[in-house]
């Protein structure tokens, strides 16, 4: 055990406190809640799992033994906002994201990943690998009749070519969803593996299926925490039953080392709906399994 008890751990993510992101991995909070979930809340989440990142630092990750203390992490805090602003926010976002070489963000909601990936796009140059953590596909046109929001995310990446969609895996589907989005994002050549196809299937069946999809291509993750069944996640906006199991996700994630990941985020977190802390912690945790690649 460490000499330094977690609850003495800095507020940093897993306790860093490094703030110059260069040469290196930089951690953010987006705390950007459109106001289009179910539960709003999300705004709160960079700050409950940096906390709930304290039990992760005692020690190394126990199959890869990476110790994240070793790792060139910085947490630079949290990306300013325009509140009140969608779009101004989002052009606030990518800016922010722009000057930074691998970023590990935590939402916020969904719809902070469309700036991210308009960021990262320009930096890599072409269109970019997805794998995709959800229970819902995202690719709706509109949300509730707004254009930008935690549902329509990836919708716009498709369209504004900041993905590959036959590069693009969403793992965990099962929310209600219209046929015509459905047969949508498959013409697209988007490759879906519903929440009943992974417990079917397995972890190393839906990794291998990743590498096959992503291939060699850069890659970016992005993991809403209702991929978890509420029960392992309580916290989130639009919790949808029959999800996957937290050690089903670790699982899945631990398989995916040599993976050209750029950049990941997790979101849909809100702490306020949260039960002892569970969903801030599962949350903290895949982003310190990605770490661990």
């Amino acid at each position: 055990m460490a000499g330094t008890p977690t609850f003495a751990t800095p507020p940093g993510f897993l306790g860093v406190t490094r703030r110059d992101p260069s040469g290196g991995i930089a951690v953010a909070g987006i705390p950007l809640d459109i106001g289009t979930t179910n539960r709003a809340g999300a705004r709160d989440a960079p700050r409950a799992i940096r906390a709930a990142s304290r039990m992760l630092v005692d020690g190394a990750h126990p199959g890869s033994w990476v110790d994240p203390a070793t790792l060139p992490i910085a947490d630079i805090g949290d990306f300013g906002i325009a509140l009140g602003d969608i779009p101004g926010s989002l052009a606030l976002i990518e800016e922010q994201a722009s000057a930074l070489d691998h970023l590990v963000a935590f939402g916020g909601e969904h719809g902070v990943t469309l700036p991210l990936l308009r960021a990262l796009r320009k930096r890599v140059g072409a269109p970019l690998a997805l794998v995709h953590c959800d229970a819902h596909v995202d690719t709706w046109e509109d949300n509730f009749g707004q254009a930008y929001a935690h549902g329509s995310v990836f919708w716009h990446a498709i369209r504004e070519g900041l993905v590959d969609p036959r590069r693009m895996i969403q793992i965990g589907i099962r929310s209600p969803v219209q046929r015509d989005v459905w047969d949508w994002t498959l013409a697209q050549g988007v490759t879906i593996v519903t929440a009943q196809d992974f417990h079917e299937a397995g972890p190393a069946a839906v990794a291998a299926k990743v590498r096959d999809v992503v291939g060699t291509a850069p890659a970016y993750l992005s993991f809403d925490i209702d991929v978890l069944d509420p029960a392992f996640a309580p916290g989130t906006g639009t919790p949808e039953i029959g999800g996957l199991a937290s050690w089903q996700a670790q699982a899945m994630l631990r398989r995916l080392k040599g993976i050209d990941f750029r950049g990941m985020d997790v979101v849909e977190v809100l702490p306020a709906h949260d039960v002892a802390e569970i969903t801030a912690l599962a949350a903290a945790t895949m982003a310190w399994e990605y770490l661990c690649l």
